[in-house]
């Protein structure tokens, strides 16, 4: 789905990342070259290649999930990615690879990284969990040991040291296909940047839902990259 990344890439820089580099499989490359001019795009065929990317310093942070598909070597680069210890964003397939085997992702999860979940998601990773929805991601930010961001019209964003978080300002126009991995990109421009892990996912779900609200009728996620310097214009540099 190469639609997926690209909208994250484009979410990270729209946030303020100043180089992004999205790794694609050769057979597809043409296509990451030929639409995001300004966004490095690295081929990446073996577990190996993708390995050195992921471990190279010059990367503060990583995304792995939106587009990657399922397999047995889509799992391993998720595991590649979380063994070089960086602040990590994982969104959709991320999580699906392990629907059947969670306790191999939480086994390798570390305090840095940011899981991304909508609630079908949520359940294939966590199961069911008791008690309201605040308490069910809090559970989970608990087994996980890192931070969960359960999705929907109330946002939840949960840490294992109990920290919570509730957005209310999510706009019923984000129920369009893509906005999610928006949303991880913009995390990721923002942990990209050393803001912390927490703040990050807090602030980018705002933005996201201010970006929404902005546009309004007729949103496609396309339309959340474009909306979103005027979002943060607002913030940065109020009237």
């Amino acid at each position: 789905m190469t639609g997926a990344s690209r909208l994250a890439a484009r979410a990270a820089q729209r946030m303020g990342a100043g180089l992004v580099t999205l790794a694609a499989p050769s057979p597809v490359l043409p296509i990451y070259a030929g639409s995001l001019e300004s966004v490095i795009v690295c081929p990446c065929d073996t577990l190996k290649s993708w390995q050195s990317l992921v471990s190279a310093e010059k990367k503060p942070a990583l995304l792995i999930g939106p587009g990657l598909g399922i397999g047995k070597d889509c799992k391993a680069e998720i595991l590649t990615a979380l063994e070089a210890n960086r602040p990590t964003v994982i969104d959709a397939d991320g999580l699906t690879n392990f629907s059947q085997a969670p306790d191999v992702l939480f086994a390798a999860l570390h305090p840095a990284c940011i899981l991304t979940p909508h609630e079908g998601e949520f359940a294939r990773v966590f199961g069911v969990l008791e008690g309201d929805k605040i308490a069910r991601t809090l559970a989970a930010a608990r087994r996980a040991n890192c931070i969960v961001l359960l999705k929907g019209s109330e946002t939840i964003i949960a840490a294992p040291d109990g920290n919570v978080i509730v957005n209310r300002n999510a706009s019923p126009w984000l129920a369009t296909a893509g906005s999610g991995d928006v949303l991880a990109g913009m995390i990721l421009g923002l942990v990209a940047q050393k803001m912390p892990l927490f703040e990050a996912a807090a602030a980018a779900t705002w933005v996201h839902g201010r970006a929404a609200s902005l546009h309004g009728p007729g949103l496609i996620s396309e339309d959340l990259l474009d909306a979103i310097p005027a979002v943060l214009g607002k913030i940065l540099m109020p009237e």
